[in-house]
């Protein structure tokens, strides 16, 4: 497959511009820090848990797209699939907190959390009482006894989603971490890969896939699945990953759920109906209830060809947070 072709100025300032656009984009209801690669919103309350969320850039809308009422209160943004460096954060986390204490929020990789962690003991040196929560959706990526040792994928909406609205209502920062965690704990994805993404500033792709192969399980930066394999029909894609996906948390029949069927970059929206029509057949076959579906795209992988499904189970707490309206960017709901 050819490098593909972006439309670019200096290849080195991708992530400068993009975050300028992005502003630009928000108009008015988000703001850069100076000489930070960072926003946060500009219509905080004077009072509230803040919520600081973030991650490597090339992955838009996630995060700093998801900026907004009842989402996230702020993003550091990292290079390109890369963390943000600990001084980006600690200041990001700073023009966020509102007295109430913050919760991080971010994918679980390795470079985040030694940076959000350092960011977290600077914080802490303050006087400012910070929590993390990693999200650790990826059922590919390690067995459910090493939950913790999962990646964070697109299961990140649902959780800021979620968490964003908790951080509006809820008065105390235990409270918003009790709800993250109960969150995090009912989120299960898992992704296929087509064809690969590439990096900006090399215009390398991040990995190499056959033209008559798919990768079930890829991670958001290209790390291997667990199987690659001919293509199969739509159908056939639906049912491997719905049966590695039901059987990890487990999901049983009574069970409601939200249902987010994501585009990594450059699937079509005509494939994802077409895969949303056969996992809610199998879903009702399963007795398992849709509360809510979210098709489209929010975690990309720049134009990596593919898509994932996450779902959430819910109770009545989290689907109120889930159902609350929101504003930002990469994802509304009224």
């Amino acid at each position: 497959m050819a490098n593909p072709k972006k439309i670019l100025n200096d290849p080195k300032k991708v992530v400068a511009e993009m975050i300028d656009g992005l502003v630009l984009a928000n108009d008015g209801r988000v703001r850069k820090l100076p000489d930070h690669a960072a926003i946060v919103r500009t219509d905080l309350p004077d009072s509230k848990v803040a919520l600081l969320i973030g991650g490597g850039s090339g992955h838009e809308p996630l995060f700093h797209g998801f900026v907004g009422r009842n989402m996230g209160d702020g993003a550091a943004c990292g290079q390109v699939f890369a963390a943000p460096a600990p001084d980006i954060i600690y200041e990001a986390a700073k023009a966020v907190h509102r007295g109430k204490g913050i919760l991080f929020l971010y994918g679980n990789y390795a470079g985040d959390n030694m940076n959000f962690d350092i960011a977290a003991e600077m914080l802490e040196d303050d006087g400012i009482d910070v929590r993390t929560v990693r999200v650790t959706d990826d059922v590919a990526a390690a067995p459910p006894e090493r939950t913790h040792d999962r990646r964070g994928i697109a299961g990140d909406i649902y959780m800021i989603k979620i968490v964003g609205g908790a951080a509006s209502e809820l008065d105390t920062l235990d409270e918003v971490e009790r709800v993250a965690r109960k969150a995090v704990a009912n989120v299960r994805s898992i992704g296929v890969a087509v064809a690969a993404g590439s990096i900006p500033e090399t215009g390398k792709l991040t990995f190499e896939l056959a033209d008559d192969e798919i990768e079930i399980g890829m991670g958001a930066h290209g790390e291997a699945g667990v199987a690659r394999q001919k293509m199969k029909s739509a159908d056939a894609v639906a049912d491997e990953l719905l049966q590695k996906l039901l059987s990890d948390l487990p999901f049983k029949a009574g069970d409601e759920v939200a249902l987010l069927i994501n585009n990594l970059g450059a699937t079509t929206m005509m494939e994802m109906l077409i895969v949303n029509r056969r996992i809610r057949q199998i879903l009702e076959r399963e007795g398992i209830k849709v509360h809510r579906s979210d098709v489209g795209t929010w975690l990309t992988v720049q134009e990596m060809a593919g898509f994932s499904v996450t779902l959430m189970r819910l109770d009545d707490e989290l689907k109120h947070y889930l159902d609350m309206p929101a504003e930002s960017l990469g994802y509304s709901r009224m």
